[in-house]
C-alpha cells in the first residue's frame, strides 16, 4: 500500500531508515528529559491510559478528568513543551502539503499489553490539515476504519521507521492500535514502541 492522494491516505514503509531512526531516538531522549513521559487519565472516570505520553511543540494534547484538550504546558512539570525535532518538521514539509507547520507532536509509548481503542482525532480546529504518524520500535497492528465507528476496518502492520498520513477523507477515519508485537525490533532498550503524531491544531 502506498500513498492514495484522492483519499489523502498514505503508508510509507521504511521512510526512516535504521540510521535515521537512531538519530530520531537520540533527539527523543533529550526531549523526554525535559518533558518526561506520564500516564494520562480518561475524562470523568479517571481511568489511566494503557500508554504513557508526552508532547513536543507549541501545544500538547492532554487528557484528564477535565477532558481532552491542547495546552502549552506539561501537566506535571508546568513547563512549556520542548521544540519538535527538525527531522519531524522536515517530514511534515515533505508529506503534509499544508501551508503551516505542525503545532503538536504527541508522543505515545507502548509497553507490553498497551493498546489504543478506535478513535477519531477531532480536537483540532485545523481538520483540513493531515495527521502524520511515525512508528519506532516494535511492530504494531494498526486498525483503520471509516468516518463511522461501525464502518468496516482493515489492519496494517506498522514496522519501525514506517510513516502514515491521514488526510482528506481519511483524516476523520476511526483508527487504533490492536496490539504491539513484542520482540519484533531492537531499536528501543527493553523493547516496546514509540509513536510520534504530528498535528496542526489551529487554523493558519
Amino acid at each position: 500500500m502506498t500513498a492514495t492522494p484522492e483519499r489523502g491516505f498514505g503508508w510509507y514503509p521504511g521512510r526512516f531508515d535504521p540510521a535515521a531512526q537512531s538519530r530520531l531516538l537520540a533527539d527523543l531522549k533529550t526531549l523526554l528529559a525535559a518533558a518526561p513521559l506520564y500516564r494520562p487519565t480518561m475524562p470523568v472516570s479517571g481511568k489511566p491510559f494503557s500508554v504513557t505520553m508526552s508532547n513536543a511543540g507549541p501545544l500538547g494534547w492532554v487528557s484528564d478528568r477535565r477532558g481532552y484538550r491542547y495546552q502549552a504546558q506539561h501537566p506535571r512539570t508546568g513547563l512549556p513543551w520542548p521544540p519538535i525535532p527538525d527531522a519531524l518538521l522536515a517530514l511534515w514539509e515533505a508529506l503534509s502539503g499544508y501551508p503551516a507547520p505542525p503545532e503538536a507532536c504527541l508522543i505515545n509509548r507502548y509497553d507490553a499489553g498497551a493498546r489504543l481503542g478506535l478513535h477519531c482525532d477531532s480536537d483540532e480546529a485545523a481538520r483540513d490539515a493531515p495527521v502524520l504518524s511515525v512508528s519506532l520500535g516494535d511492530t504494531a497492528v494498526f486498525r483503520l476504519g471509516g468516518p463511522s465507528r461501525k464502518d468496516p476496518t482493515r489492519s496494517i502492520r506498522l514496522n519501525s521507521g514506517d510513516v502514515l498520513r491521514l488526510g482528506g477523507a481519511s483524516r476523520q477515519a476511526y483508527h487504533g492500535i490492536d496490539r504491539v508485537l513484542g520482540g519484533s525490533s531492537r531499536l528501543l532498550p527493553g523493547g516496546g514502541r514509540i509513536n510520534l503524531t504530528l498535528r496542526r491544531v489551529t487554523l493558519p
